[in-house]
């Protein structure tokens, strides 16, 4: 129980900037607030304590302004912001990681009993307002945009936004110079979160470039360190701050043309002045 407080505590601090310390999610959060009376009241209810389960429902909506039924199914770091108004169902099914906001709502569409109400997969975030309607899933790593109203299944990695919702982007596989560039920023410890694969950012492409220029950097130091050892020279890398370790596969970003460019440019190219490197 303690390790899951733990983990709703920490899940707050990633995703909600204006968190200060963890007195003050315990005692102000109203998100974190719903999901503790909600774990405690599915456990009376899985336990044939159905009533006492409702009643303890009841109270968390009462005081958080957030309806959770104690029958809904959520996983593990489960984070509410804001809150306000946000329902979910009887037969909601809620995967790790998910984020909601305020006004959102997990909602039947039939009055039959069965599953009536949606699956939301790992890392899913439905923004505020939105509505997520009747038996259906939302795929792992999916967006859907604040007012949204969802009736149709979301395959994983999309983003969907409008009335009825509609799919406006879905995230590709990732390739092989982007994994290259996302190993490289977690091994700096850098969230390259505004870099994308599909738009003319120039930001975008500025941050690609450094992450491909220090991967390149970080292979060329590593190869001249090895050198200097075989020759018996010593490195003092007490010096240097350690990274973890990430293992990042693919070859040197420049090509043996563009390395060719480069040594031409420093001997001195046709284009240089008398055929001579300048001083």
């Amino acid at each position: 129980m303690f390790q899951r407080l733990r983990e709703d505590i920490r899940c707050i601090f990633e995703r909600d900037p204006a968190a200060s310390s963890a007195w003050e999610i315990v005692l102000s959060y109203p998100g974190f607030h719903a999901v503790v009376h909600h774990r405690a009241a599915h456990w009376l209810w899985n336990h044939r304590l159905r009533w006492l389960g409702r009643l303890l429902a009841a109270i968390s909506r009462l005081l958080t302004g957030i309806e959770i039924h104690p029958a809904a199914r959520v996983g593990r770091r489960f984070f509410i912001d804001h809150g306000m108004g946000v329902v979910i169902g009887e037969t909601a099914e809620i995967g790790d990681d998910v984020t909601l906001y305020h006004g959102v709502t997990l909602g039947g569409t039939s009055w039959d009993r069965g599953k009536r109400h949606p699956t939301l997969g790992n890392d899913v975030v439905v923004g505020a307002g939105a509505k997520v309607l009747g038996p259906i899933n939302v795929g792992a790593g999916s967006r859907v945009g604040s007012n949204a109203v969802v009736v149709k299944d979301i395959p994983e990695g999309s983003t969907v936004v409008g009335i009825p919702g509609r799919v406006v982007n879905r995230e590709p596989p990732a390739d092989e110079h982007q994994q290259r560039r996302d190993a490289m920023a977690r091994k700096m410890g850098f969230d390259a979160y505004g870099t994308t694969r599909d738009m003319p950012d120039p930001v975008a492409s500025a941050i690609n470039c450094m992450l491909d220029h220090l991967h390149a950097t970080d292979n060329r130091l590593e190869e001249m360190c090895s050198a200097i050892k075989r020759l018996g020279g010593e490195i003092d890398e007490n010096g240097m701050p350690q990274l973890p370790d990430c293992e990042i596969n693919a070859g040197s970003v420049f090509t043996e043309q563009q390395e060719g460019e480069g040594a031409e440019a420093r001997q001195g190219g046709p284009d240089s002045e008398g055929g001579a490197p300048r001083e």
